[in-house]
């Protein structure tokens, strides 16, 4: 590998404590001949000194925007609106390939600074299947959010969702919380769409440890929706990937319609800003501070989970997982199809404003 500069952001949200980047994994591309620099964070789940202590640079939070030109840089989440010309490789999720809000804006200071986006979303095989995803913890932690939701309003008490969400050290305290909000005797019914993928994998097996009773929903029961055996359950949580319009799954009037016991959703796709959102009941993503929306009809109430960033709730296992994945192919920044992938979705996405700026 020639030697090359991989330079890890702080992340711009405040909540954010993932890290695409584990020390350990830092190592070992250090030992391959890569420079690695690494921002300081106060909230990554990984502190300063384990990365210092296996070799890297360091460097203070922001200071990427004055990275030499050539420098891949690293993060997960979106970038500050400044600087307004980008001249670097930035790998991470910008969530602007299917013109959701202000991806013509965010892709021009890509072509004004001459760099180019690497969207980790992109990063696909031959197959066109996804190389790296956060996917199963997305889908195991919105599963949690939703168990805990419904317990509470179950019990007819205040939601402890409400009082503000925080992250948890590991997935041991987070079932330890779950289990102290159990109503004796109450199991809920919950569908899991897209179950077989990997948050809807992650999904299922929480609600299932948790006693839950679940049915699972793939890509030929979402084509072929059976809306009246959808409003039967309790708890929703979707993690279908939607990349076409496709009729609702739940539609506003569906809400108190009869027979519909839905109470909680969770969209763990999380898609509001596209016109390919399945769960056209919301508008904007929830947050840690709101966790959910109520949306009322009909005399009924449905709350809905809708965060983006779901498995910075589970920071740790969530990084572990997918800076494992991502490491082969941070090994091999300079050739390898699937960079290639990512760089031909690059240009799609350019072609795409070239052609919406002439309509």
């Amino acid at each position: 590998m020639s030697k090359s500069k991989l330079w890890l952001r702080d992340e711009f949200r405040e909540t954010e404590r993932r890290s695409p980047l584990l020390p350990s994994s830092a190592k070992e591309l250090i030992a391959a001949g890569m420079e690695v620099v690494v921002e300081r964070s106060e909230k990554r789940i990984f502190p300063d000194h384990e990365y210092e202590a296996m070799g890297c640079q360091m460097a203070e939070s922001g200071a990427w925007v004055d990275a030499p030109k050539g420098t891949t840089v690293l993060g997960l989440k979106e970038l500050p609106e400044t600087p307004a010309e980008l001249k670097n490789s930035h790998i991470y999720f910008a969530h602007a390939y299917k013109q959701q809000a202000g991806w013509q804006k965010l892709l021009g200071r890509f072509v004004r600074g001459g760099g180019e986006l690497l969207d980790l979303e992109y990063m696909v095989n031959a197959e066109g299947r996804r190389v790296v995803a956060f996917g199963y913890w997305a889908g195991y932690m919105g599963a949690a959010l939703a168990l805990m939701q419904w317990y509470d309003r179950v019990a007819d008490r205040p939601s402890v969702l409400a009082e503000g969400l925080h992250s948890f050290e590991n997935s041991v305290s987070l079932d330890e919380k779950i289990e102290s909000l159990k109503i004796k005797g109450s199991r809920p019914k919950a569908l899991v769409l897209g179950a077989h993928g990997r948050g809807g994998k992650g999904a299922v097996e929480i609600l299932k440890r948790h006693g839950a009773i679940v049915t699972e929903w793939d890509r030929e029961e979402t084509a072929n929706l059976d809306r009246k055996a959808l409003l039967s359950h309790d708890i929703l949580v979707n993690c279908a990937f939607v990349a076409s319009k496709i009729p609702a799954f739940v539609r506003s009037d569906d809400i108190g319609a009869e027979g519909c016991k839905l109470k909680v959703i969770t969209d763990v796709s999380c898609d509001p800003f596209s016109d390919f959102n399945p769960l056209p009941l919301y508008n904007a993503p929830t947050s840690w501070k709101e966790p959910f929306v109520t949306v009322a009809r009909n005399g009924a109430e449905l709350n809905l989970i809708a965060i983006d960033n779901l498995p910075s709730l589970l920071p740790r296992e969530a990084s572990m997982e997918f800076a494992g994945l991502l490491l082969p192919y941070l090994k091999t920044l300079d050739a390898n199809p699937v960079w290639d992938a990512t760089r031909s979705s690059y240009q799609h996405a350019l072609k795409a404003i070239e052609k919406s700026n002439a309509a």
